[in-house]
């Protein structure tokens, strides 16, 4: 998993409440357990018309947010069913920041595991961000992880809280996978300090 340290990216604002799991990646969609190839779908009813053409006023389709890292979205984002394949299509898509004011658990804790770093703020500065993910490609925002701080294209500094855990995961670029893999040593001693206590096994 890539390491995510500080990001500076184009924001792009979504202010639509409920966005939910079937809306990131419809189900459709849920042909394989590669965690490649979903972005091309992302939001695809609300992106594409049915004859496959871009829907223009949404906004990933306009060309000052096709480059978006980081969405700022509105509340309880991610809610729906569990699919681990929302959070594929948004990092496949290239954002890696999602900031709302509040986040369905499952998602949220899927989007840790796949590098994304969800962000939740009272609504007043998720406004104050989403004001500023308006003003387009010029207004570039940055996240930084290890201060815990989003910084506006105004210069306006925001703290975000993040579990301790979750933080060090992020910052080393850990998933599951690799957190068991640190631990390889300590495995391969337990298996073959049992291998030798029952070798008839």
């Amino acid at each position: 998993m890539e390491k995510f340290e500080t990001l500076s990216g184009i924001a792009a604002p979504m202010p639509l409440v409920n966005i939910d799991t079937d809306m990131i990646i419809p189900k459709v969609f849920l042909k394989s357990i590669k965690r490649t190839g979903f972005g091309a779908n992302l939001f695809d009813e609300m992106r594409f018309n049915r004859d496959g053409t871009e829907i223009a006023d949404f906004v990933l389709n306009k060309p000052q947010y096709r480059e978006a890292q980081i969405l700022v979205a509105g509340d309880n984002f991610g809610c729906g069913s569990s699919r681990e394949h929302a959070p594929w299509a948004i990092a496949d898509f290239g954002i890696k920041c999602v900031i709302s004011t509040s986040f369905a658990d499952i998602f949220f804790n899927n989007c840790f595991k796949n590098g994304i770093l969800p962000i939740v703020l009272p609504q007043e500065q998720v406004d104050l961000l989403m004001k500023d993910a308006e003003k387009g490609s010029n207004a570039r925002m940055t996240v930084d992880l290890e201060a815990q701080e989003i910084t506006s294209s105004d210069g306006d500094v925001i703290p975000f809280e993040v579990d301790a855990f979750k933080k060090q995961c992020l910052i080393n670029g850990l998933d599951d996978i690799g957190l068991t893999m640190e631990k390889v040593d300590a495995i391969d001693a337990f298996e073959a300090k049992a291998d030798a206590a029952r070798p008839w096994v």
